[in-house]
Formats: C-alpha cells, sequence, structure tokens
C-alpha cells in the first residue's frame, strides 16, 4: 500500500469538478446546463487585454526568470491603482505579486503562521483557505456568521474569539460563498480589535471590483497610521480582467511581509507568469470604463436572480452580493450535497452546496450568478419552480 502525506491525504477531492461530474448525467430535457459552479467571468477580456497577452507572450524579454516579488511594471501599477482607490500612500514595495490569490493566501499564512498554530476563519468559509490550512497543519477555528445577517459576523463573537491566541483572522468580502459585504464601519472595528490583540487580519478582496459605486472605497483600512503592522490585504486580477487561465494575484502589506512572501514563493513557483504581468500592467490603468461597464452587468445579473427568487416558493436569497448567492433550499431535513447533485441531474443547475463551506451548511446552495447572462439566469424561475427531489 502507498503511503501519503496525511494532512493531505485526509482532504476530499477538489468540489468544483466533483460537482461538475454531475452534470454530466443530465439529460437536457429541461433545455441547456446552467453552469453556477465556479467563480468564472461569464464574459470574454477586452481584445486590447488578448493583444498585450499576446505580445507579451511573444516577446523573449519575458521567457526567463523574473523578479520574485513581481515585475516593476505591475507592482508601480498596482500601488498606484490601490493608492488611488484608497486614498492610500502604498508604494511598490508594499506589493507582491502571486500566481493567482489562492497562492497569495498559502504564501501569506506561509509567512505568518507555522504548524500548531491557529487562523479563524468565518463560517461559512472559502473552502480554498480551510483547506489550505488543514494541509499545512495550522489548526482552524471558525467564527459563526449570522444568516439573519447576511451572514456577517457578531462582533461580540470577533472580541471573544481573538482572546483564544489565535494566530490571524482571514476575511473575504464580497464574500465567498455567501456574496455578503462588509460595511467599512464593520471592518474597522473587527481590524481595531486584531490590532489590540496582535492578530494579522488576512482581509482577501478577491471580488471588490463588483461592488457598487457607493461602497468606494470598500474600506479606509489602508488609511490607519499603523496598519501595516498586521493587515494583509489580498486580490486577484482573473475576474476583473477575465483571465483566470493565467493566474495572477497580488498581495499588499507591509515590506516586511513582502520581504518573508519572497522566501515562501522562491519555493513555491520562483515568481509569477511574466507575460500576464506586463499585460496586466498595461490593463490596470486603460480598462477602467471597460470594467466599469461588466461592473453594471454584474449588478443587472444580481437583481436577475433577486427578481427570480422573489416570485419562488420555498426557495429563499440568504444573502447575495458581487458573483455569489447563498440560497436555502426547501428541503430542510436533506443535505446540500444530495439537493445540489438532484438539481444538476433533473434540472440541469449545477451549483455548489453549502457542506463543502462548513458544518451547519447543510441548507444551502451558493449560486456562482456572474458566470451567466440575464437571460439564462430568468430561466432558473420555471426550472427551480418545478423542481422535485425524487421520492420526496
Amino acid at each position: 500500500m502507498p503511503h501519503f502525506n496525511p494532512l493531505i491525504a485526509r482532504l476530499s477531492p477538489p468540489p468544483v469538478p466533483s460537482v461538475l461530474a454531475w452534470a454530466k448525467a443530465y439529460d437536457g430535457a429541461r433545455g441547456p446546463l446552467i453552469d453556477l459552479s465556479q467563480a468564472v467571468p461569464g464574459y470574454p477580456p477586452h481584445p486590447d487585454m488578448l493583444t498585450w497577452l499576446g505580445e507579451a507572450a511573444a516577446s523573449p524579454a519575458y521567457t526567463g526568470y523574473g523578479p520574485i516579488e513581481g515585475e516593476k511594471v505591475l507592482r508601480d501599477a498596482y500601488a498606484a491603482h490601490v493608492s488611488g482607490l484608497y486614498n492610500a500612500r502604498i508604494g511598490p514595495d508594499h506589493i507582491h505579486i502571486t500566481s493567482g490569490c489562492n497562492q497569495a493566501f498559502m504564501a501569506t499564512v506561509m509567512a505568518i503562521a507555522g504548524a500548531g498554530d491557529t487562523v479563524l476563519l468565518t463560517n461559512p468559509f472559502y473552502f480554498n483557505q480551510e483547506t489550505t490550512l488543514s494541509m499545512l497543519g495550522i489548526k482552524t477555528e471558525l467564527l459563526p456568521c449570522d444568516p439573519g445577517n447576511s451572514f456577517l459576523p457578531d462582533i461580540e463573537a470577533v472580541t471573544a474569539v481573538l482572546r483564544t491566541g489565535v494566530r490571524a483572522l482571514a476575511l473575504v468580502t464580497p464574500n465567498n460563498p455567501t456574496g455578503a459585504v462588509y460595511p467599512a464601519a464593520l471592518l474597522r472595528r473587527i481590524f481595531a480589535l486584531c490590532r489590540a490583540n496582535g492578530v494579522w487580519l488576512i482581509l482577501d478582496e478577491t471580488y471588490r471590483d463588483f461592488l457598487g459605486e457607493d461602497a468606494s472605497p470598500p474600506h479606509a483600512l489602508l488609511r490607519i497610521g499603523d496598519w501595516q503592522d498586521t493587515l494583509i490585504c489580498l486580490y486577484s486580477f482573473s475576474k476583473s480582467f477575465c483571465i483566470p487561465g493565467h493566474r495572477l494575484g497580488a498581495i499588499t502589506a507591509s515590506p516586511q511581509v513582502v520581504a518573508q512572501v519572497a522566501k515562501v514563493m522562491d519555493n513555491l513557483q520562483i515568481c509569477a507568469p511574466r507575460s500576464a504581468q506586463a499585460a496586466i500592467a498595461k490593463a490596470l490603468p486603460a480598462l477602467d470604463d471597460w470594467r466599469a461597464e461588466n461592473r453594471v452587468e454584474i449588478t443587472a445579473r444580481a437583481d436577475a436572480l433577486r427578481s427570480v427568487m422573489s416570485r419562488l416558493t420555498g426557495w429563499k436569497l440568504q444573502a447575495i452580493g458581487a458573483y455569489f448567492a447563498y440560497i436555502r433550499h426547501p428541503y430542510p431535513d436533506i443535505s446540500s450535497e444530495f439537493v445540489a447533485e438532484k438539481l444538476a441531474v433533473i434540472a440541469g443547475i449545477v451549483c455548489l452546496p453549502g457542506d463543502y463551506f462548513g458544518a451547519g451548511q447543510e441548507a444551502y446552495l451558493r449560486f456562482a450568478f456572474a458566470n451567466a447572462d440575464v437571460a439564462t439566469i430568468l430561466q432558473l424561475e420555471d426550472r427551480l419552480s418545478g423542481f422535485e427531489l425524487p421520492g420526496i
């Protein structure tokens, strides 16, 4: 019998491929498959983005190793972007470019925590963050979030758990899986508690570009004088620029954190994809209007889903924002994994079960609604209203 690392062997297989396997049994009777499983942009990249990617990929200048921390041109461009967005003073020495935001999270936790330390996640959590901690031997504590308050955490619960000696608190806003958006005032209170207890706050803002105009800037944490001592912000270029296959993310933190992350990255990958970095450095200032148009489109898709859910009996929209909606299904005594499988097989709707996002999430399903256009989302009303579990 082969022997494997037990920290890896005990993990479940990657969830999205397993869910997509259910869809193979769908016979097409209700119409084309509606894939709401994975957070991928439901529209193509800008033509200029493709041109810049092609030019950089064809250039010998980007075929060798690059700086571990990222290309200077992108670190400069992203530092300027973050400075403008948050009205803060962020320099390129605060930026580390990674191969996607999952890698940004892994490199960050490896830099600040070790096996046996404890990192606090919310419940529900983004499953890749939980599995990252598990495979590193880092303990996980869960911060409960209130379904009646769009799955935002209670500040008293935050206060209590931060006193237990956790190393870091990881928050995702807009949230994955619920879509919940953390108000700026709540983030400031949580950050103040983290500072008071010497706890790192890891803020994953992968979906921040899809917040409404009234949510800009999303918070004021980067304007706090000593933010660098306890705050690390994560970001992904994949969703905003529709290039998830090119794997590009970023960390905003103190130069000291960047230096520690560079040690990790030198062993993980040496440098993030160089041609994509060159292309994004051009796209960041050039495609603002295009990204704003996409934000309006995603808002229209969210509004369409709200409209659909308001007319359904039994199904409840519990939270929504940016890319995701968290839906309570009408079968309280049946696991969401079973419901999600039957939705895929019978109704041709592929989504992720709440079971994948933490204990006590059996009543929920995650719809990645940004994948589908408005016309497709409106088809959900007929499919969900006519859906029945076999034998129920």
